[in-house]
């Protein structure tokens, strides 16, 4: 009598398996490092670069603030061995157009930002976003605080002695409506967004 034959077992196919397994060849490049752009390392180094150079334009916005707000008149009087100063121009509107030029500033700049920011990071990115807003935020105060530190002195009494009874002199350069602070970062988050909208990049479609 002899035994019954029975089939070998299949062979296994690995290849499949292997396939799933293999790690990736030391050195080659991540599929789904070059699908999400840069790794968060350097996404927090290029908002931190963007930040502080969009700060470092409140210096050119101070000193244009400076050199193109109107003047505000005051005249200084001595009454009674007293010194009080007034405007010279109570119905003047110097002091609405101190706040005007800082905000056309702003906005001036908002857009340059933007467009100088879209051009070298054209992929943007909720950090390149974030570092626009807080840059121009920051370059805003800066401006704010060198404008005020350029202008006249903010001792008017010590001012109106230094001139004289019923010489004008030009009232500290301050700003009346802090809401002028936020042109900038506005202008250049609407910009920036509007760009992206446009000319930004755009996600495969779908087959």
């Amino acid at each position: 009598m002899t035994a019954p034959l029975t089939p070998p077992p299949p062979p296994h196919d690995h290849s499949s398996h292997q396939a799933r397994q293999a790690p990736p060849p030391a050195g080659a490049p991540d599929a789904g490092y070059e699908q999400d752009g840069p790794g968060m390392r350097t996404e927090v180094r290029d908002a931190a670069v963007i930040t502080v150079a969009v700060a470092l334009g409140g210096v050119l916005l101070g000193l244009l603030w400076w050199w193109l707000a109107p003047h505000v008149p005051l005249v200084g009087d001595e009454i009674d061995k007293s010194w009080v100063v007034y405007l010279k121009d109570s119905e003047g509107e110097q002091a609405v157009g101190v706040d005007g030029t800082f905000t056309l500033l702003g906005l001036g700049l908002g857009v340059v930002s933007a467009v100088v920011v879209f051009l070298l990071r054209r992929r943007g990115g909720v950090p390149v976003v974030v570092a626009l807003g807080l840059g121009a935020l920051l370059g805003s105060l800066l401006a704010w605080r060198l404008g005020v530190w350029l202008g006249p002195s903010s001792d008017v009494l010590a001012q109106a002695k230094h001139v004289g009874k019923g010489v004008t002199f030009s009232a500290p350069l301050k700003l009346g409506a802090k809401g002028a602070l936020l042109a900038w970062p506005l202008g250049a988050l609407v910009v920036h967004l509007g760009l992206t909208a446009l000319f930004g990049p755009r996600d495969p479609e779908l087959q």
